[in-house]
């Protein structure tokens, strides 16, 4: 049965629409130019860092402000067909990224993340879910925990105010805007107290909402929090 669709419905590039040779894959082009993030990274915040070592390295920001989770690692760089990706699965209904985006994040979290961990990913406003009809962090969260053999609790957080967009806004901006924003949610039925977190959304950027998710999941008693996200906006150099 297999072997038949895939004569009628043979495998595409997510990117182009060409044939390649699985589902679920790129074809050579498009994973040439896909910035696929690899080499030495902040052992924080993923942002690419120069340079070769065999220790985990954090870079000058994170140094000066520390960050309230112990790893965060990134896919892709948030730029050309990573950009592409993100924004496909975001606005584009294209479910069909969030698989093969959970192994590429799998691969970048290096084992980093503990056995027992559960996933959570950051939540969306209700009117923005229900405008959207899905929240992209929360795909990738159940294709990451399918392949880790994690549990996926989509319902740990709750965003309980509707957020302006954060683009455009200066990293202080970022921050104060999602301040308090994100909590617990009190209606979920798997507790975080003493758990181990493994917080997952699309993209990076200044890192106010990962911040303030995992704060939210500090608060209500989480053990410790690692970030896996989709895509990292490059530091301006």
């Amino acid at each position: 049965m297999r072997g038949a669709l895939a004569l009628v419905y043979p495998p595409r590039c997510l990117l182009c629409g060409g044939l390649v040779e699985s589902d679920h894959g790129l074809c050579g082009p498009c994973w040439r130019d896909t910035p696929f993030l690899g080499g030495l990274c902040c052992d924080l915040c993923a942002a690419p860092l120069p340079g070769h070592s065999q220790q985990a390295e954090i870079c000058d920001s994170c140094r000066a402000e520390g960050r309230p989770w112990a790893h965060g690692s990134a896919a892709l760089l948030y730029r050309d067909n990573g950009r592409k990706l993100v924004l496909m699965l975001k606005h584009g209904d294209r479910h069909d990224i969030a698989r093969p985006a959970a192994v590429w994040m799998a691969r970048r979290l290096q084992g980093r993340v503990p056995n027992d961990a559960l996933v959570v990913p950051v939540p969306l406003h209700l009117g923005r879910h229900l405008r959207r009809r899905y929240n992209q962090s929360a795909l990738l969260g159940v294709a990451l925990g399918g392949l880790l053999g994690l549990q996926h609790v989509p319902d740990a957080l709750l965003r309980r105010r509707a957020t302006p967009s954060l683009d455009g806004k200066g990293r202080d901006a970022r921050f104060a805007t999602l301040e308090g924003a994100i909590v617990a949610d009190p209606r979920n039925r798997v507790p975080l107290r003493g758990r181990n977190v493994l917080l997952v959304d699309d993209v990076m950027t200044s890192g106010a909402t990962l911040s303030a998710a995992s704060l939210a999941c500090k608060e209500a008693g989480a053990a410790q929090v690692v970030v896996s996200v989709l895509a990292r906006v490059a530091k301006d150099t």
